[in-house]
């Protein structure tokens, strides 16, 4: 029996960036996806908050998967009230009639590490199937080393996504772009260009309502707080 393929893929997205588009494209070809919803979170928890509003950043997800079939953008984190917990999101996809089976949740290598400290764990690994996806440091080869208590929840996309009936750890071995939202926002602040690092449509969003740069008049104190952690693909505490 086919059973449908739903990618997640969650984050800050503040701003999404070229990694994020490498991610999704990976695992949308190995694990043969017929939707992909990328969607903002309200808030990471216990982290602070997003420099720029759910209003920008909900935008600049729209404008990154227009043109992609497969892809889209769901606000369903941002209707719900902070933190951001992955469980939760997961739990709504089941709510809305879809198995766990069915579900792929992306996320870097990075990331993936530090998945025991996130809410529900290890419960929450039954909640969806977890794609983990190399990251510029962090090659999934090495996870089965670094958590072998995991291990054996471990496997690759060539076993065939029709085969995966109950929820594993599928490691996808992708070259993805050595990109941060916090190296964009960076960039921004210091007037240099971020030509390449996001969609040409995302580039356009920032640069026409000025964010990411402190020298226009009218910033929302929310666009200004520190967020070290909002480069990462996704992650939660």
């Amino acid at each position: 029996m086919n059973h449908r393929r739903i990618g997640i893929l969650g984050g800050t997205f503040d701003p999404i960036h070229r990694g994020h588009l490498d991610v999704g494209t990976a695992a949308e070809s190995a694990l043969s996806l017929d939707r992909l919803f990328v969607i903002p979170s309200q808030a990471p928890p216990h982290r602070a908050a997003p420099h720029a509003s759910s209003f920008h950043r909900f935008a600049m997800v729209a404008l990154t998967v227009a043109g992609r079939p497969a892809w889209r953008a769901s606000d369903l984190e941002l209707r719900t009230p902070p933190p951001s917990y992955t469980a939760s999101t997961l739990k709504q996809f089941h709510a809305r009639g879809y198995a766990p089976r069915e579900l792929f949740f992306l996320i870097g290598a990075d990331a993936f590490a530090e998945i025991e400290s996130w809410k529900d764990y290890p419960a929450l690994l039954g909640y969806a199937h977890f794609a983990v996806l190399s990251r510029p440091g962090h090659p999934v080869q090495s996870l089965p080393v670094q958590m072998p208590h995991l291990a054996r929840l471990m496997t690759n996309p060539a076993v065939g996504p029709e085969t995966f009936d109950t929820p594993s750890i599928i490691l996808i071995d992708a070259s993805t772009a050595d990109v941060s939202s916090t190296g964009i926002r960076e960039l921004r602040g210091q007037g240099r260009p971020i030509t390449g690092l996001v969609d040409p449509g995302v580039q356009q969003h920032i640069e026409q309502h000025g964010l990411y740069t402190s020298r226009l008049p009218g910033r929302r104190a929310m666009d200004q707080q520190p967020d070290p952690a909002a480069g990462r693909l996704h992650g939660e505490g």
